[in-house]
């Protein structure tokens, strides 16, 4: 499901929700869908909901374009170990040695694999809920510091 498009950001759709409500006609539905975008050095995500699926799909993509991120790194892998809770999850991410690949579950491998992250070991540790799942590594990439930039905060 991954797209390339003209400024060679790579599109994943994530999750796909489907709503129903009972009306005097039957039922009406409609959609939710979380969207990933990535380079291999920016990320972004964005969270969208419509009656129809496309559109669904279209906004979040333009939401996810608009919320960009940097990931700090340190070679192939992040700067150091961070567990970030948000809601009822709770992500663990962990550097790892230069060929151990990215070893997470589905939705955190996601975003890992789009920031550009290529060594590194993650584990949620609790909560299913995509959406939070998705927004606790945002937390954790954004917390990431490298160490000479912790050395220049405090000098």
């Amino acid at each position: 499901m991954a797209k390339q498009s003209e400024n060679e950001l790579q599109e994943k759709v994530l999750f796909i929700n489907r709503c129903s409500k009972v009306v005097k006609g039957g039922r009406k539905f409609s959609f939710s869908a979380l969207i990933l975008v990535g380079d291999g050095k920016r990320v972004g995500y964005g969270f969208a909901k419509a009656n129809e699926l496309t559109d669904a799909i279209r906004k979040g993509s333009e939401n996810a374009r608009q919320n960009l991120i940097q990931v700090e790194m340190e070679g192939t892998t992040i700067p150091h170990e961070i567990i970030v809770k948000w809601d009822g999850v709770r992500v663990l991410l962990k550097p790892a040695p230069e060929g151990a690949g990215v070893i997470a579950g589905s939705l955190v491998r996601s975003v890992l694999e789009m920031a550009g992250i290529k060594d590194v070991m993650a584990k949620n540790l609790g909560g299913n809920n995509p959406l939070n799942q998705v927004k606790a590594t945002f937390k954790a990439l954004k917390s990431l510091r490298r160490r000479d930039s912790i050395r220049e905060t405090r000098n």
